[in-house]
């Protein structure tokens, strides 16, 4: 069946590619014009729609660029926000006026106070931020690998270990927001959620096949997820009496635990949980940039008793946190720990991709 539907639907994903293809041609000849700006841009993005862990990977750079001594920026288009144009990020803000990935962003670097921006047109976006913040050194564009109107200094593609864009299709028989040649743009490829113990042999053969399509001198760097110690919700909602939870909880027996999840790829987390010595009993899974509703947390409770463990991401926290959502179920909220991730590289990987970035204000 799986089969014969991808054989009914390639006929629309060839006419969706060639779209696509005049598009970038429009682009590649000058056609169709793409700005650039005074400010170094770094994009981060994927062919594929979705899942290839943009956000851990717009944050290591985001650090990376704090310690070379740039004064850096992020712009997203905020993907499910209820309002429009560009906007930059305050206090005021929520993920639902501007998004939950740059929510995120805000919460994560409150502290060196790096810029969040979100605009449909990245170029407008560029310009807000030039204009309210003229000491930004860099800019990081997350998720504008197709938004071509603007040229980034370094484009960053990244495509999923598992899922890998060179054995996919364009959409609709696959998930390719543009056909694999589009790997041509990236000035470098991170192959991403990787097995830690992915071995040379076994990483010359995934970059061969990437080269395929990409420029064949096209750096290929891996990278997997390295979860953190469990964070109680109810710290980042600022209810009084939450703590941070330092190691495996002590306070919660590696027993039967909840996941809920409102992201692409949940299955990673849903297996690091279990080698933790969780037993998972169910899993409330909902759609990438779900808007969490008062009948998500019931269908959960169902599932759930008094002093099990509820698990959920850094990203779905920031949906998470609307009062109202929790009305009547004060218990489940103070068992509710998000896990934060981060991203590694194997090899010299890390070192690779810092020769890559833009040289810090010192250089």
């Amino acid at each position: 069946m799986a089969r014969l539907l991808l054989f009914l639907l390639l006929p629309f994903s060839w006419l969706y590619a060639g779209v696509m293809a005049v598009r970038n041609r429009l682009f590649d000849f000058g056609w169709k014009t793409s700005e650039a700006f005074a400010v170094p841009l770094v994009n981060v993005g994927n062919l594929r729609v979705g899942g290839t862990g943009k956000t851990p990977h717009v944050t290591w750079l985001v650090e990376e660029l704090l310690r070379q001594g740039h004064r850096p920026a992020i712009l997203s288009r905020g993907y499910g926000r209820q309002t429009q144009g560009p906007r930059l990020t305050g206090p005021q803000d929520s993920a639902a006026t501007v998004g939950d990935e740059p929510w995120q962003y805000y919460q994560q670097f409150a502290g060196p106070a790096v810029p969040v921006a979100v605009a449909e047109k990245r170029r407008l976006g560029v310009r807000l931020l030039q204009q309210l913040h003229p000491d930004v050194t860099v800019i990081v564009l997350d998720d504008a690998y197709q938004h071509r109107t603007v040229r980034p200094t370094l484009n960053v593609l990244l495509t999923e270990h598992a899922r890998p864009f060179y054995q996919d299709h364009v959409l609709p028989a696959g998930r390719l927001r543009e056909s694999r040649r589009g790997a041509r743009r990236a000035d470098v490829v991170i192959v991403t959620k990787c097995p830690p113990d992915l071995g040379p042999a076994a990483q010359e053969a995934v970059a061969r096949r990437i080269r395929r399509y990409g420029r064949p001198d096209v750096p290929v760097l891996f990278s997997v997820y390295e979860y953190g110690a469990p964070r109680a919700l109810a710290a980042e909602l600022e209810i009084e009496g939450s703590e941070i939870i330092d190691g495996p909880p002590k306070a919660l027996d590696m027993g039967p635990a909840l996941l809920l999840t409102g992201i692409a790829q949940p299955q990673p987390l849903w297996e690091y949980l279990e080698s933790q010595g969780y037993v998972m009993r169910y899993h409330e899974k909902l759609p990438d940039h779900h808007a969490f509703q008062p009948a998500d947390l019931e269908a959960l409770q169902a599932h759930w008793q008094p002093g099990w463990p509820i698990f959920t991401t850094e990203k779905d926290a920031t949906r998470l946190q609307r009062p109202d959502l929790w009305a009547g179920r004060p218990q489940m909220r103070l068992k509710t720990y998000t896990i934060p991730v981060r991203v590694a590289f194997l090899g010299g990987g890390a070192e690779a991709l810092r020769r890559l970035l833009p040289p810090g204000p010192a250089a």
